[in-house]
């Protein structure tokens, strides 16, 4: 049977009508096209994942790894190095240091090598930043970065994501008499870089999706939505024109 089959019509006299060839090729690369693109949209996440982690793994490897003694290292024994080694003995390193940073002589050392950086004038910039933006990101009493907001920007009507960072002190807060919170408005689609606006609170909007959903909607420029869990008669963004 022909593959190439033709879509005919009879007229009265039972001619064939001219019609336009319709080849069955048409819809088998159309399939093939779709299974590709299918493909493309369950390997490549999980393919890229196994990369990064892969890639992270070796360079943690490539850091830890030498510092240990080669009659502890497997592969001094063994034909082949062992992956992710340096990887374990970084996270038992860590949790031990944070075990001994939580007893009594744990924190007076920290006092006192935290009194010697703040000594030194270019130092003590940078990790007194660096600490604070790890103690702010990873503290787990800290509300900093869960809360996903909606907020008017760049003018009024026009809605921007952004992620409340903490509560607005010092001068900035005592300069005005509203109450301001901090939020960091990040951009699409290196959510990395953006700018650090001081909002009055009553001009945000608070949205129920998690930090880890806002992100991916930042990243994905608005492809990936996550669903609104709210009820279905939940109110409205407010307006705020009629409050100008």
């Amino acid at each position: 049977m022909d593959d190439r089959r033709q879509a005919k019509e009879e007229d009265g006299e039972g001619r064939p009508s001219p019609h336009i060839i319709v080849p069955v090729e048409v819809g088998f690369l159309h399939r093939l096209r779709t299974y590709f693109l299918t493909g493309i949209v369950v390997t490549a996440p999980l393919g890229i994942t196994i990369f990064i982690a892969w890639k992270f793994i070796g360079l943690v490897d490539g850091w830890v790894t030498p510092l240990i003694p080669a009659r502890y290292n497997p592969g001094t024994y063994l034909p082949f190095d062992v992956p992710g080694l340096g990887l374990v003995v970084a996270i038992i390193a860590l949790t031990l240091v944070g075990a001994l940073t939580a007893s009594f002589a744990g924190r007076i050392l920290v006092r006192f090598g935290e009194r010697l950086v703040a000594r030194m004038p270019v130092i003590r910039a940078v990790y007194g930043a660096l600490k604070q933006i790890f103690e702010t990101v990873l503290a787990q009493s800290s509300k900093s970065f869960r809360e996903v907001v909606l907020v008017e920007y760049p003018r009024r009507g026009i809605w921007a994501i952004a992620f409340v960072t903490s509560h607005t002190e010092g001068e900035i807060q005592n300069l005005t008499e509203d109450d301001l919170v901090n939020i960091f408005l990040p951009t699409t689609p290196n959510p990395t870089s953006g700018f650090l606006l001081f909002v009055p609170r009553r001009a945000l909007v608070t949205l129920d999706m998690t930090v880890e959903e806002g992100i991916k909607l930042v990243i994905s420029g608005g492809i990936v939505t996550p669903p609104d869990t709210r009820p279905r008669d939940g109110p409205p963004i407010p307006s705020r024109e009629a409050e100008a």
